[in-house]
């Protein structure tokens, strides 16, 4: 039925499982008509399609309830445009982060996402966001994202923000499209705003045994681009502290006089921006959790966003963290529920119920089984 479509389809094998589906194919399109063209297909033979970029979190949230087509964007790799006068830049949803870094790069830009997985895409940076350093000063992927074009499960084009404006019914299509998990419909491209790449990065790390300490430099006038922290299952934690800019290095000296002590170094340290092992957790709260042991914790004590590796029991996980923590995506064998109590699960249901009424894109993945 899709060799019909023209684009290119091949039988899926053990590599293009989700979360432990296998689904039947593989679809390989190469622009927004050809997708459009694969979801219209797949909408009149009632098959459930699951986007993928780079594949780095096809393990992530719920497996879906059924994958009958895996669509595999990563032909769609291209700058569609840069307007570097304007700190503009549009792209496929499939160009890796690390290959649009050095496009931009040469011309003294960069999009401030910090992502710790190097083959994500753009497409699965929105899809399924993870937790970046940088976010406590540039925001995250919604925040930079000032355009988008998606594809709805029926084959339906649309777009919102960027140079042309045309949203569904209303919504927000950027924003309310990630963290979706592809279960909306299909990213397409995506326009976003950028930033000069800093003429000087400085860090400043050094041991603690708790993490209070890090929280002076967060009240300093010092205006650090992230604070994050490595703490491991067994021993001293690492705090380090990213400066951007103008006399990069002179703040970096004054914080450490502050905390009295420390290293300045203009590398980063080399956990810096990566998870903590497997299986992986997301774990978000507004302060700094008491984590039980055996568990490793990295992540942002500006922004309270952690990852963390531990015990695959969240339940019993989850009873032993303070009230304003929750625990959502995650990857790896677990037991329990993923995500935990959800408030907003009528709305999303509703939402779903609106943009994907038959259930065909990656059906139950989110909370509650959207």
């Amino acid at each position: 039925m899709l060799g019909h479509t023209g684009v290119t389809v091949r039988e899926a094998g053990p590599g293009d499982a989700v979360g432990g589906v296998l689904p039947r194919w593989v679809a390989r399109p190469e622009s927004v008509d050809e997708i459009s063209v694969v979801l219209a297909a797949c909408a009149d033979a009632d098959l459930a399609v699951v986007p993928a970029g780079g594949r780095s979190k096809l393990g992530w949230a719920a497996p879906p309830e059924r994958a009958d087509v895996l669509l595999d964007l990563s032909l769609m790799h291209d700058v569609l445009e840069h307007v570097a006068g304007d700190l503009v830049v549009r792209v496929q949803a499939g160009i890796p982060l690390a290959r649009l870094a050095e496009i931009l790069a040469k011309a003294g830009q960069e999009l401030a996402l910090d992502v710790p997985f190097p083959e994500a895409t753009v497409g699965g940076t929105l899809a399924a966001p993870a937790p970046g350093p940088r976010a406590y000063r540039y925001g995250n992927a919604r925040d930079l994202l000032i355009g988008v074009t998606v594809v709805l499960a029926d084959g339906t084009v649309a777009k919102a923000g960027g140079k042309v404006v045309k949203n569904v019914a209303g919504y927000d299509l950027g924003k309310l499209f990630t963290g979706s998990y592809g279960t909306l419909g299909v990213i397409a491209e995506a326009t976003f705003r950028l930033h000069p790449i800093a003429a000087d990065r400085c860090w400043l790390t050094f041991e603690c045994e708790g993490w209070e300490d890090a929280g002076v430099l967060m009240r300093s006038q010092l205006e650090p681009s992230a604070v994050e922290i490595d703490r491991p299952a067994v021993g001293m934690s690492m705090v380090a502290a990213l400066f951007e800019g103008p006399a990069a290095r002179e703040r970096a000296l004054v914080a450490r006089e502050l905390l009295g002590g420390g290293e300045v170094c203009a590398e980063s340290p080399p956990w810096w921006g990566r998870p903590p092992g497997e299986p992986l957790h997301s774990l978000r709260c507004r302060v700094a959790p008491h984590i039980p042991d055996g568990v490793s914790v990295r992540g942002s004590l500006a922004t309270g966003v952690y990852l963390a590796s531990g015990p695959a029991d969240l339940d019993a996980w989850r009873s032993e963290l303070p009230g304003h923590a929750r625990l959502v995506g995650l990857s790896g064998e677990v037991t329990g529920d993923r995500w935990g109590p959800n408030p907003s699960l009528p709305l999303m249901r509703r939402v779903k119920e609106r943009f994907d009424p038959g259930r065909r894109m990656s059906p139950g993945r989110l909370a509650g089984g959207v």
